[in-house]
């Protein structure tokens, strides 16, 4: 399935989601609607609420609680995307400018915190208290990804076991923790270990790609500056993989643009990627966990639902933005 197809397939729910988001972002302080509004309606894929309304279709579920924890889901990662850009210091997503930019870091943090709270006071609404266990673990293990990305900013060092780890701790969780959603407003016990392992891989994927995005794809497309991670000195992995396997003068090279000179270097280091093969091997470790994900969904029943699953596994691989 495309993804437009995926959409169609749960269009009534997905609008029913975006009015519940426009709905619950509301405040009367008015820089709160400005801000907030101002991310919510800036794009996106909606990969992760889409997750969720989908895990609980493809577990059979019948109520309105799906939409709630959807909605849930896309004010957590909007909170952490108001958090990232601040800490980062960037200024476009998804080729605009950033809220930070618009309206200063101060704001930004504040709103962020905002969504953040807002988000846990709608997770109590279904009533589980198996919904709190996941999301507060999630956003914990989320908040701890989001230090060990910054410890490992500019550290050259960084080998691929530290970065995996922000990874899954970072993006994936997020990501696992909506697909979990399905069994655990079902309460199927014995799916959620499945569920949680699809939206895992899937989640490690998507981050593979998008680290490799940042050197492969252009600007209009990704919709953001390219070497945007080499100039905050985010060792990902292709440049891991450049500096084990390119020549003495190439990990130089790589190590210099990690550790201080970054973007100045972009031209220099996105040969070397090329050289090196490291971005068929980003590639195909994406590609890997693409797999794993849909493996994972061997114990759910088959479904128009489930199908479309492993094809948002598909689509999270082979994207350009």
């Amino acid at each position: 399935m495309t993804l437009n197809e995926i959409r169609q397939l749960i269009l009534t729910d997905i609008q029913a989601t975006d009015q519940l988001i426009l709905d619950r972002l509301a405040s009367d302080v008015v820089l709160i609607n400005q801000i907030g509004q101002y991310i919510i309606n800036n794009g996106g894929k909606r990969l992760r609420p889409l997750m969720v309304l989908l895990s609980a279709k493809a577990c059979g579920y019948q109520g309105q609680h799906h939409l709630i924890m959807a909605a849930v889901i896309e004010f957590i990662h909007t909170s952490t995307l108001l958090h990232d850009d601040v800490v980062d210091e960037s200024d476009t997503r998804r080729g605009k400018k950033t809220a930070n930019e618009v309206w200063g870091n101060a704001a930004s943090v504040l709103v962020g915190d905002f969504l953040y709270s807002r988000s846990f006071e709608m997770m109590v609404e279904p009533g589980l208290m198996r919904i709190m266990q996941v999301m507060s673990e999630a956003t914990n293990i989320i908040a701890e990804g989001e230090v060990l990305q910054l410890l490992n900013c500019h550290d050259a060092n960084t080998d691929e076991k530290r970065y995996m780890d922000v990874i899954h701790r970072k993006t994936a969780k997020l990501f696992e923790a909506a697909a979990q959603m399905g069994p655990v407003l079902t309460q199927q016990p014995e799916l959620e270990h499945a569920l949680a392992s699809y939206g895992c891989h899937l989640g490690a994927a998507f981050q593979l790609i998008d680290d490799l995005l940042d050197y492969t794809a252009s600007a209009d497309d990704l919709g953001k500056s390219i070497g945007d991670d080499l100039a905050e000195g985010k060792p990902t992995l292709p440049l891991i993989y450049a500096m084990q396997h390119g020549t003495a003068q190439q990990k130089e090279l790589v190590k210099r643009a990690i550790e201080s000179e970054g973007i100045q270097l972009l031209n220099e280091v996105s040969e070397i990627i090329q050289q090196t093969g490291a971005i068929d091997f980003t590639r195909q470790r994406a590609q890997h966990e693409a797999e794993l994900a849909k493996s994972a969904l061997a114990p759910l029943a088959d479904s128009d639902y489930k199908s479309a699953l492993i094809s948002l596994a598909d689509l999270a691989v082979n994207r350009s933005n």
